[in-house]
């Protein structure tokens, strides 16, 4: 199987199965989602970023198993210092909606495309990103995927988010 064109998701890491490659990692999301057949999964997608010298951005894939916790994966990109807030939180999305695409194409690949696939994204009705928020939703959902916001985005604001620092 290829690996992504994107050079930014080549390499992943698990806090389950340590560092893996794309490959590696969607052949582990398939065997948890297969594990229990009949189960109802969730995917989640969720960039956050944290701004030093440079800008670092994580993008985390969570697989949800309704009601039984799940596994996530995440993956690391460093970039030129962005400190404009609308120009990092319209990349975080990007990079979402990016991951989410390869990703559907191959759950598609692999008779999964009726797996939910949700884009949790950093931004809510309070706070500075406030007067974007209605943007960013326009974004993901024009790119067909359900758009989730703070404070019920934990994909962005807990999981990338605790990596991200």
């Amino acid at each position: 199987m290829k690996e992504p064109a994107s050079h930014n998701f080549q390499e992943f890491v698990s806090p389950t199965w340590g560092r893996l490659s794309f490959n590696e990692m969607f052949g582990r999301l398939l065997e948890y989602i297969r594990e229990n057949h009949g189960q109802k999964y969730n995917l989640i997608i969720g960039t956050d970023s944290f701004l030093n010298s440079e800008t670092l951005f994580v993008s985390a894939i969570i697989i949800h198993k309704i009601g039984h916790g799940g596994r996530y994966f995440y993956n690391k990109l460093h970039r030129r210092k962005m400190d404009n807030l609308r120009q990092r939180i319209f990349y975080e999305a990007t990079m979402s909606i990016e991951l989410a695409s390869i990703l559907m194409e191959r759950l598609n690949d692999n008779g999964l495309k009726e797996l939910p696939i949700e884009i949790h994204l950093d931004v809510g009705t309070n706070g500075n990103t406030k007067e974007i928020i209605k943007e960013v939703i326009g974004m993901v959902t024009g790119s067909g995927y359900a758009a989730v916001t703070k404070p019920d985005s934990f994909g962005a604001s807990k999981v990338a988010d605790r990596h991200s620092k």
